[in-house]
């Protein structure tokens, strides 16, 4: 924690310094004369010298030395100057960032995702809008829709692909159905293949299963299916929220068994990883879709993101 002091050094600072006194300290150091420089700016010289003093007053310092060569730059001098220049370029920077947000080509875009919305639906979305926003910085975020909601609430995503109907509140989004999210029991690919073409979930229970967290909906999902089929939960469950974990475990345990989103099985299946078992799951698969805050505005980017996803999987589900 800073000392009292620094605070209100700092506070003081802030409240006096002036942008045009920084453009007024690059000026100098590029044209070592306070006339140039005033012309540079379009200030008159009087006003450039007054503007000087207050800087000096307010730093309690002498910035520059007047020599021959004109006036130069003393060790205060050159860093307050070498900071000036950070801020002007984090300033332009700053300009350059809104003036892409606002034409849509630039900025960022945070979204979050249920895990079964990364391969088929988020993917290939955030690969198409890349094309045509190549300046635009994208953050996807992984996790439950419970938590996401949270984040998107506090505005620390821009829109979710998951679930609006955990929430306590889901009349305060907007939702709009995508897909729905079927399930698969899978395996590791070296998993001694059974001679069945039909394996129920009795058939697994000696297995090493690995669960997911009490307030994950696979969660729920698996309890469901181990009780219609009058079963108790395995003993001895490896439980996890990290899919790499998952088919880490899986890939390393032929004597493992997990369920995981059809769509991400399939990624790891045609990578040669998991296989999937022929387990017919009883539980209707949930719907995933594209939920934002009601009365919030979407940047373009947001906007554009959220086309794609219409346009290329908006036929899965109803309109909402």
């Amino acid at each position: 924690m800073k000392p009292a002091s620094s605070l209100q050094n700092l506070n003081s600072l802030l409240s006096r310094l002036r942008m045009k006194q920084l453009q007024l300290l690059i000026a100098l150091d590029d044209h070592k004369s306070l006339h140039k420089a005033s012309n540079a700016l379009a200030m008159t010289q009087s006003a450039a010298s007054k503007s000087l003093a207050e800087l000096e007053a307010v730093l309690d310092a002498q910035l520059f030395e007047r020599t021959r060569a004109g006036l130069i730059p003393n060790q205060f001098g050159h860093c307050v100057i070498r900071y000036a220049r950070l801020m002007a370029t984090d300033l332009g920077a700053l300009c350059e960032e809104m003036a892409q947000i606002r034409s849509g080509r630039g900025g960022r875009l945070a979204v979050g995702a249920v895990m079964g919305a990364v391969p088929e639906l988020v993917v290939p979305a955030v690969n198409a809008l890349h094309k045509t926003h190549p300046e635009l910085s994208i953050d996807i975020i992984e996790d439950t829709s419970v938590h996401m909601l949270g984040l998107l609430d506090d505005g620390h995503i821009d829109l979710l692909v998951g679930r609006s109907s955990v929430s306590d509140n889901p009349a305060k989004y907007h939702y709009q159905p995508l897909s729905d999210e079927p399930l698969s029991v899978v395996v590791s690919s070296e998993h001694p293949r059974l001679r069945s073409r039909s394996v129920s979930l009795a058939d697994l229970q000696g297995y090493r299963w690995v669960t997911y967290p009490s307030h994950m909906p696979l969660r729920a999902v698996l309890e469901r299916e181990f009780d219609l089929a009058g079963l108790d939960l395995p003993a001895g469950a490896i439980s996890t929220a990290s899919t790499f974990v998952t088919v880490a475990v899986l890939r390393q345990a032929s004597d493992t068994v997990a369920i995981l989103p059809t769509s991400v099985a399939r990624m790891f299946v045609d990578s040669g990883v998991l296989r999937i078992l022929p387990v017919t799951l009883t539980s209707v698969s949930q719907t995933i879709g594209i939920v934002t805050r009601k009365g919030g505005e979407l940047s373009p980017a947001a906007r554009s993101f959220v086309q794609l996803l219409q346009e290329r999987f908006g036929g899965r589900g109803a309109p909402g």
